[in-house]
């Protein structure tokens, strides 16, 4: 925040490490979305890495939601609903945005690639931010951070 002689800077997460994990766009409903958040938060916890708590911020869950017609391989317009803090939010959230992606386009309309936020006292999506194309998401490798590939294996002892 800017003044004529003052510039503030919030310094909240100062000091907090941010760790992201990024999976392939294979799920396929809410139910399968809220089981691999269960697992990574399982994982998570075994590690040491982070408490999992979701309701106090420890770990949040992003989901980029988008639908296409059966037994196409074309992906759909995505949108992205962020900060999602509950299994139970990811869950409604998640099918909220299916349902209201596949009326939009019953209607003869077109989606459009926006940022969301899920509002819990009225369980729908809200537009947070548009995104003219997918290059205002500024999707760039990292090269100082390879990769971590995980076995089934390793998930699963």
């Amino acid at each position: 925040v800017h003044e004529e002689s003052k510039t503030y800077v919030d310094l909240n997460r100062a000091g907090v490490a941010l760790m992201e994990i990024v999976s392939e766009p294979d799920l396929r409903s809410s139910a399968e979305a809220a089981e691999c958040m269960k697992k990574l938060r399982q994982i998570l916890r075994y590690t040491g890495s982070c408490d999992g708590d979701m309701e106090k911020g420890s770990l949040r869950c992003d989901a980029n939601v988008s639908v296409r017609l059966k037994g196409s391989s074309t992906f759909g317009t995505r949108c992205e609903i962020k900060n999602l803090n509950s299994i139970r939010y990811i869950v409604q959230a998640i099918d909220y945005e299916i349902q209201r992606q596949i009326e939009i386009l019953e209607s003869g309309e077109e989606i459009s690639q926006d940022t969301l936020l899920f509002d819990v006292a009225l369980g729908k999506t809200k537009v947070m931010r548009s995104k003219e194309d997918a290059s205002d998401y500024r999707y760039f490798p990292e090269p100082d951070l390879l990769p971590v590939e995980v076995s089934q294996e390793k998930i699963d002892l």
